[in-house]
Protein backbone atom coordinates (compact mmCIF):
# COMPACT_ATOMS: atom_id res chain seq x y z
CA UNK A 1 0.00 0.00 0.00
CA UNK A 2 1.53 3.29 -1.01
CA UNK A 3 2.11 5.76 1.55
CA UNK A 4 -0.01 8.97 1.05
CA UNK A 5 2.17 12.02 0.06
CA UNK A 6 1.56 15.64 1.32
CA UNK A 7 -1.20 16.67 -0.93
CA UNK A 8 -2.89 13.51 0.08
CA UNK A 9 -2.92 14.05 3.84
CA UNK A 10 -4.37 17.25 3.16
CA UNK A 11 -7.13 16.42 1.53
CA UNK A 12 -7.90 14.13 4.66
CA UNK A 13 -7.45 16.60 7.33
CA UNK A 14 -9.42 19.25 5.50
CA UNK A 15 -12.32 20.53 7.91
CA UNK A 16 -15.00 18.90 4.91
CA UNK A 17 -13.23 15.59 4.45
CA UNK A 18 -15.60 12.82 4.79
CA UNK A 19 -12.81 10.53 5.83
CA UNK A 20 -11.62 13.15 8.49
CA UNK A 21 -15.17 12.10 10.21
CA UNK A 22 -14.59 8.98 9.83
CA UNK A 23 -11.79 9.13 11.84
CA UNK A 24 -13.19 11.00 14.71
CA UNK A 25 -15.24 7.65 14.93
CA UNK A 26 -12.81 5.53 14.98
CA UNK A 27 -10.09 6.99 17.16
CA UNK A 28 -12.95 8.49 19.24
CA UNK A 29 -13.07 7.65 22.95
CA UNK A 30 -14.73 4.59 22.63
CA UNK A 31 -14.10 4.10 18.68
CA UNK A 32 -10.69 1.79 19.58
CA UNK A 33 -12.06 -0.14 22.54
CA UNK A 34 -15.07 -1.32 20.80
CA UNK A 35 -13.36 -2.11 17.28
CA UNK A 36 -11.13 -3.77 19.71
CA UNK A 37 -13.40 -5.74 21.58
CA UNK A 38 -15.11 -6.69 18.38
CA UNK A 39 -12.21 -8.01 16.80
CA UNK A 40 -12.79 -11.28 19.22
CA UNK A 41 -15.56 -12.15 17.38
CA UNK A 42 -19.16 -11.40 17.14
CA UNK A 43 -20.81 -10.13 20.44
CA UNK A 44 -24.26 -9.31 21.60
CA UNK A 45 -24.96 -5.37 23.18
CA UNK A 46 -24.30 -6.67 26.91
CA UNK A 47 -21.03 -9.18 26.25
CA UNK A 48 -20.02 -5.60 24.60
CA UNK A 49 -20.59 -3.21 26.94
CA UNK A 50 -19.32 -5.22 29.72
CA UNK A 51 -16.29 -5.75 27.85
CA UNK A 52 -15.73 -2.33 27.13
CA UNK A 53 -14.98 -1.18 31.13
CA UNK A 54 -16.76 2.63 31.68
CA UNK A 55 -18.79 3.13 28.49
CA UNK A 56 -22.30 4.05 29.32
CA UNK A 57 -25.38 2.71 27.56
CA UNK A 58 -25.72 5.79 25.32
CA UNK A 59 -22.16 5.87 24.29
CA UNK A 60 -21.88 2.69 23.64
CA UNK A 61 -24.97 3.35 21.14
CA UNK A 62 -23.87 6.06 19.21
CA UNK A 63 -20.52 4.51 19.21
CA UNK A 64 -21.91 1.44 17.57
CA UNK A 65 -24.26 3.34 14.89
CA UNK A 66 -21.41 5.37 14.03
CA UNK A 67 -18.81 2.69 13.32
CA UNK A 68 -22.18 0.92 11.36
CA UNK A 69 -23.12 3.75 9.35
CA UNK A 70 -19.31 3.98 8.49
CA UNK A 71 -19.22 0.27 7.01
CA UNK A 72 -17.01 -0.87 10.15
CA UNK A 73 -19.38 -3.33 11.96
CA UNK A 74 -22.26 -5.02 10.65
CA UNK A 75 -25.37 -5.09 13.14
CA UNK A 76 -27.47 -8.35 12.89
CA UNK A 77 -30.99 -8.49 14.58
CA UNK A 78 -32.72 -11.96 14.47
CA UNK A 79 -36.56 -11.57 14.05
CA UNK A 80 -37.12 -13.09 17.98
CA UNK A 81 -38.77 -11.75 21.43
CA UNK A 82 -37.04 -10.51 22.71
CA UNK A 83 -34.92 -9.12 20.21
CA UNK A 84 -31.61 -10.73 19.41
CA UNK A 85 -28.80 -8.47 18.48
CA UNK A 86 -25.12 -8.94 17.47
CA UNK A 87 -22.19 -7.15 16.87
CA UNK A 88 -19.58 -8.39 14.25
CA UNK A 89 -16.62 -6.24 12.27
CA UNK A 90 -16.89 -6.12 8.82
CA UNK A 91 -13.78 -7.28 6.09
CA UNK A 92 -12.74 -3.75 6.62
CA UNK A 93 -13.88 -3.58 10.18
CA UNK A 94 -11.23 -6.08 10.74
CA UNK A 95 -8.83 -4.53 8.98
CA UNK A 96 -8.96 -1.39 10.73
CA UNK A 97 -8.55 -3.44 14.08
CA UNK A 98 -5.73 -5.22 13.02
CA UNK A 99 -4.02 -1.93 12.30
CA UNK A 100 -4.99 -0.32 15.81
CA UNK A 101 -3.82 -3.31 18.07
CA UNK A 102 -0.31 -2.83 17.61
CA UNK A 103 -0.60 1.02 18.51
CA UNK A 104 -2.37 0.24 21.42
CA UNK A 105 0.34 -2.74 22.65
CA UNK A 106 3.13 0.16 21.61
CA UNK A 107 1.36 2.82 23.54
CA UNK A 108 0.69 0.67 26.93
CA UNK A 109 4.52 -1.11 26.12
CA UNK A 110 6.15 2.52 26.06
CA UNK A 111 4.63 4.70 28.74
CA UNK A 112 5.91 4.87 31.73
CA UNK A 113 5.09 3.26 34.92
CA UNK A 114 4.15 6.36 36.16
CA UNK A 115 0.85 6.48 34.06
CA UNK A 116 -1.67 4.62 36.25
CA UNK A 117 -3.61 2.60 33.05
CA UNK A 118 -0.70 1.04 32.33
CA UNK A 119 -1.17 -1.57 35.14
CA UNK A 120 -4.37 -2.27 33.64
Amino acid sequence: MPVPGPTDLRLALAADCPARLVLTHVTGKWGVPTLLALAGGTRRWNELRDSIDGVSEKMLAQTLRALVDDGFVVRDQKPTLPPHVEYSLTDVGREIAELLLPLVERVARHVGDEVPWTRC
